[in-house]
């Protein structure tokens, strides 16, 4: 029996408000007109997740979290036309959402370290389901909690061509995205009752 039993604790489930959360992908230009072009920021709109654990040591956490890749929009200024043919080769060519409509995540371990009475650091390690593909896949995350909501903070980089996505490519190859992405996220979770 462990501690938790011990005392009656049942795990506690926090739900993600997306609402309240920012979660974006950083993109990289290269190639010859890279320097006449710009770093894309995407902003994912549409997710949910949870995260399970005990509520006081937050020992046995597991994380799970869906996006629907069709909601994914262009934030930086550009012209409309440019942003229109870029969120049409990213739904239809480079996401293919039609056929991929969804990625999520499941985390299989979490080791938590506590860095202050409310200051938490977690590293996450689960798999990644996303384009057909699903790997193994980590990142480090900050939580603070406070109360019934914590709020949890980080980024991590994806390689597209680990999940069979090939990188945008534009002007003849003139303008292109490099493999690498990063991902970051401002996450607020909320206790259920």
């Amino acid at each position: 029996m462990d501690a938790g039993t011990k005392r009656g604790l049942e795990p506690v489930k926090f739900l993600i408000d997306p609402v309240a959360s920012r979660f974006t992908v950083q993109a990289f230009a290269t190639g010859m007109l890279s320097s006449f072009g710009h770093n894309p920021t995407l902003g994912i709109r549409d997710f949910d997740g949870e995260i399970e654990c005990d509520p006081e040591t937050y020992e046995k956490a597991i994380v799970r979290m869906t996006v629907r890749t069709s909601t994914m929009e262009v934030l930086d200024e550009m012209k409309r036309d440019d942003r229109e043919k870029l969120e049409q080769e990213m739904y239809g060519k480079i996401l293919e959402v039609s056929r991929f409509p969804v990625a999520s995540f499941e985390s299989k371990e979490i080791i938590i370290q506590k860095l202050g009475a409310d200051l938490l650091r977690a590293d996450v390690k689960g798999d990644l389901s996303f384009h057909g593909n699903t790997q193994s896949h980590s990142f480090t995350a900050r939580v603070t909690a406070m109360g019934p909501i914590l709020r949890i903070s980080g980024d991590f980089p994806l390689r597209q061509s680990d999940y069979g996505i090939k990188p945008f490519s534009f002007a003849g190859g003139a303008l292109r995205l490099k493999d690498d992405l990063k991902f970051s996220f401002e996450l607020v979770a909320q206790k259920q009752e």
